[in-house]
């Protein structure tokens, strides 16, 4: 891994970087709190995707989850738990927590600007009792993610103004977005045949999404 030398417009110091910003607002701090407090348990269980965050040995992780009907279950105000639905089995969030319990979840609610960020500590369970109360169309999660909160609280909604998330995308912008078979079929130099794997993909998903 290659380094790059900070020049003299490299922030550097905790001195330079709070030289940038003013003070945090009243509200920017007393909205944060150490439990789910009933009105960020309402955001939570209106939220269909999230996206966790955690670090380990190998690096960091960032990996999209989500359900109907709230995609992360509020057991009580200091626990959440978030099951380990089917995917590319990589587990790189799983690996990570393995070594390094703490996480972040960011939510997100389709058409709302606020989104809620949480941060705790996460341990991996298979409990049967878990399990079945996690299920989804009767099939049992992988395991569940077992979250002991540590702080909690709503990001403002100027990302979600700036970036027109909930807006569809022009047709012009959508067309040049690659497929998932263009990007594998570039990535392994043609050994997976684009073309079909984007033929497979839909009834594929479809028929392994629990």
């Amino acid at each position: 891994m290659t380094t790059t030398q900070p020049s003299a417009h490299t922030i550097t110091t905790p001195q330079q970087l709070q030289a940038l910003f003013d003070a945090p607002g009243e509200a920017s701090l007393r909205k944060e709190v150490d439990f789910v407090h009933p009105l960020y348990r309402a955001m939570i269980e209106a939220s269909p995707f999230a996206v966790l965050a955690t670090a380990g040995p190998e690096g960091l992780d960032a990996s999209p989850r989500g359900d109907p009907g709230g995609c992360v279950v509020v057991q009580d105000e200091r626990t959440l738990l978030l099951p380990e639905r089917r995917g590319n089995n990589r587990v790189d969030s799983l690996r990570n927590l393995l070594a390094d319990p703490r996480m972040a979840l960011l939510f997100l609610i389709p058409g709302v600007g606020e989104t809620l960020r949480v941060n705790g500590r996460a341990r991996i369970s298979v409990e049967p009792a878990l399990l079945e109360r996690c299920a989804m169309r009767g099939a049992l999660p992988k395991c569940v993610l077992v979250i002991d909160v540590e702080r909690v609280f709503f990001q403002c909604a100027r990302a979600i103004q700036r970036s027109r998330l909930w807006q569809p995308l022009p047709a012009e912008t959508l067309a040049k977005v690659p497929t998932a078979g263009q990007v594998l079929e570039a990535l392994t130099e043609r050994a997976i045949d684009g073309d079909g794997y984007d033929r497979a993909l839909p009834e594929r998903q479809r028929s392994t999404l629990y």
